[in-house]
């Protein structure tokens, strides 16, 4: 099966500075994705580079980005427009400050319908609050004139999900979803945005700092660190044996992992800056492992298990492979 969403070198910077250094990454169709890293990682810009949402001074560059068979490095701007906020949505982090405090609720999500399906009229108002409806939002007729300054943080988060929604997209972008909102409410957000990915079969990117969720939400996983994909893998398996010494940190650091302990287990240092970038391993200054071969180059992102292709690190030392080459071992010579 040929993938929805393939992204190869992409590049953004600011004023020289490097945000994302080097990203690829594909999305097969109705395949739910995992993109997890500490803030500053790249993980939302490299979404808004996709979305076409980088601007001055701002510079994306990439060797390819296509989605759905079609070239969107080299696509004018007509055609993104086409299929950006209909093909392609984003649900954004906090849905107070993305939604224009100027209008209705429904006025927005219709905007949407109008651009993208050309609805008027009666058949306009009713598939707005079928949206409003299908996203969980009670009194759908009393709501779609509110202001979104009316709504709760969860009302609101559920009214940017309805717009992106609107146009039945192949691909929804999810970051941060659940940002500040109470813990109950998250659960919702997520279990809404799960339900619809498997009632419409669309494709989900969920960027999101809570490995919980990823690994009862996604298929595969893509952990970024300093403006780079540093390991992919498929869930359980990169949750039960990470590759990289940053991905072993984050699961360490969650705090079902230090029951008994007196501090949670926390990794040192801080994400390299603009003009403190190593010239080795972005990792290697915080990494316990570091040897000096992690100095003298950039590792690639390669694969490491024999059997799975999408397992990649971009390490020079992977953990977790002794088990791996055991299983192999014993495979092949029960063959």
């Amino acid at each position: 099966m040929n993938d929805l969403l393939t992204i190869r070198n992409l590049a953004v910077t600011f004023g020289g500075a490097p945000a994302v250094d080097g990203v690829s990454f594909a999305v097969a169709p109705g395949e739910v994705v995992g993109v997890v890293g500490e803030s500053g990682s790249g993980k939302s810009v490299t979404m808004m580079a996709l979305m076409g949402l980088i601007d001055a001074p701002g510079i994306v560059t990439a060797d390819e980005i296509t989605f759905d068979g079609k070239d969107l490095l080299n696509a004018s701007a007509k055609a993104r427009r086409k299929i950006i906020g209909k093909d392609i949505a984003m649900v954004f982090q906090d849905a107070l400050t993305s939604l224009n405090p100027s209008y209705t609720v429904g006025y927005q999500i219709k905007e949407v319908l109008k651009l993208h399906e050309g609805l008027r009229g009666a058949a306009l108002e009713r598939r707005a609050l079928e949206l409003l409806d299908q996203v969980g939002i009670p009194d759908a007729k009393g709501r779609i004139t509110a202001f979104p300054h009316q709504l709760s943080g969860g009302m609101n988060q559920r009214v940017m999900i309805a717009m992106a929604v609107a146009c039945n997209p192949k691909l929804l972008i999810a970051d941060e979803p659940t940002t500040a909102l109470d813990v109950t409410i998250q659960a919702q957000i997520m279990d809404l945005l799960v339900k619809l990915q498997k009632e419409r079969g669309m494709a989900l990117v969920l960027i999101s700092h809570d490995l919980a969720v990823v690994s009862q939400v996604a298929q595969r996983v893509a952990v970024m660190y300093a403006g780079e994909v540093i390991e992919t893998n498929r869930v359980p398996d990169i949750f039960a044996r990470p590759h990289h010494p940053y991905t072993e940190a984050l699961l360490a650091a969650i705090p079902e992992h230090n029951r008994g302990a007196k501090r949670l287990s926390a990794l040192p240092g801080m994400v390299p800056g603009r003009d403190d970038r190593p010239s080795g391993c972005l990792f290697a200054p915080r990494c316990k492992y570091v040897v000096d071969g992690c100095l003298k180059g950039r590792p690639g992102l390669d694969p490491v298990e024999p059997n799975a292709p999408e397992a990649r690190a971009r390490c020079i030392k992977p953990l977790n492979l002794d088990a791996i080459r055991s299983n192999t071992t014993q495979h092949g010579g029960a063959r």
